[in-house]
């Protein structure tokens, strides 16, 4: 439309300039010309642009798939609804080797006693736990899970606990299992030999009214703000960024350590002196795409070693990907509302399509944290 009313005011200036101005008024006309023929190039290329921009926007994803709402990766459209579990794992090193954990999507690691060098203990989240054939060894959980948990939806499976949890089970957003998987005669201690294995899952839910899709509780809004693997965040952009290979967690019982390799881009864990190593997934080490740190304070219930974490609330951290790390902040305001996680300009953060780690560090051992 705007290249019709141009061409039509030049055809009104000439028919003008032909009728009262002479032969050298047209020719003067000329240059009029040549800056309509830039003009034209300039609103020809404007739909090109904003068509590109949409073609960008635009995702489709493989047949039969969506994208999990834990790593962003493109899984089964059938798990769509499916809510994940939360397990606890322990962490003693008589636990190991761990079975399945290279297969969860986020996985906690937290103190789990301010005794035993202030020992720590794994939350593992799965979206597809129908898929792994063996996950654990399964141990008791603590309060500070129950208050992580619901903002996932997630259902809870562990084998008991101490007295302190009790509230927290009888909150209508908590749901949970326990005790009720399969053991695995491996040679330890009884506790040590329980596993969740096929066909335990669906047996939990034939036997309770806990649902397994998504409930009344389920996530308003998404847990990250991913970005694709075609995009990925761009922390060189980032205030604060610096390169950062190497996280050494001041957890003195196990010795928790992530190092950056750069051929897979993600960290990989190692703890008890030596790399993180899976038999139910022929041995590959655990590893990361997104390592997050949260600085917290915590609170002892008594001379056992019990204590809770005081993740209601806020503090700082680190955000780790790709080789480098930026300061950020923390906020958890309720037991079912999300964490979320803000750069040094009050942004929230984008995270990198892929598994993550979080790491709950004591404030008082802070100081202690090898981030480089």
């Amino acid at each position: 439309m705007r290249k019709r009313v141009l061409w039509i005011l030049l055809a009104l200036s000439l028919g003008i300039c032909a009728a009262g101005c002479g032969k050298k008024e047209a020719e003067v006309s000329a240059p009029a010309e040549e800056e309509l023929s830039t003009e034209d190039e300039i609103l020809a290329e404007e739909p090109e642009e904003a068509s590109e921009e949409e073609e960008e926007e635009e995702e489709i994803g493989p047949e039969g798939m969506y994208r999990s709402e834990l790593t962003n990766e493109w899984i089964s459209e059938d798990l769509k609804e499916q809510r994940p579990i939360a397990v606890m794992v322990d962490n003693e090193k008589t636990a190991l080797p761990h079975y399945g954990l290279t297969k969860a999507d986020v996985v906690y690691e937290m103190m789990n006693s301010t005794l035993n060098d202030q020992i720590t203990r794994f939350m593992v989240l799965f979206k597809d736990y129908d898929s792994v054939d063996q996950i654990g060894s399964v141990r008791s959980v603590r309060p500070t899970n129950l208050m992580i948990a619901p903002e996932w939806n997630a259902i809870v499976c562990h084998d008991g606990g101490p007295f302190y949890i009790n509230p927290y089970l009888e909150k209508p957003h908590t749901d949970h299992f326990s005790g009720t998987f399969s053991r695995v005669n491996n040679g330890k201690p009884r506790e040590f030999t329980e596993y969740i294995l096929p066909g335990d899952m669906e047996k939990n839910f034939k036997n309770s009214s806990v649902s397994r899709e998504y409930n009344d509780y389920r996530p308003t809004e998404p847990h990250f703000e991913f970005v694709s693997e075609k995009k990925p965040v761009k922390m060189e952009e980032k205030e604060g960024n610096f390169d950062c290979t190497l996280v050494d967690l001041p957890f003195g019982h196990n010795g928790s350590q992530l190092d950056y390799d750069a051929a897979s881009g993600t960290y990989l864990y190692s703890e008890y002196g030596s790399a993180h190593k899976d038999p139910g997934n022929n041995n590959e080490q655990l590893a990361f795409k997104n390592v997050i740190l949260q600085k917290m304070t915590f609170s002892q219930l008594d001379s056992h070693g019990y204590m809770v974490w005081n993740c209601l609330g806020s503090g700082e951290g680190y955000y780790i990907t790709d080789g480098k790390a930026i300061p950020i902040t923390w906020v958890k305001n309720a037991e079912q509302e999300r964490t979320v996680y803000f750069d040094s300009a009050s942004d929230e953060i984008e995270v990198n399509t892929g598994k993550t780690y979080i790491g709950f560090v004591p404030d008082t051992r802070w100081s202690e944290l090898v981030v480089e």
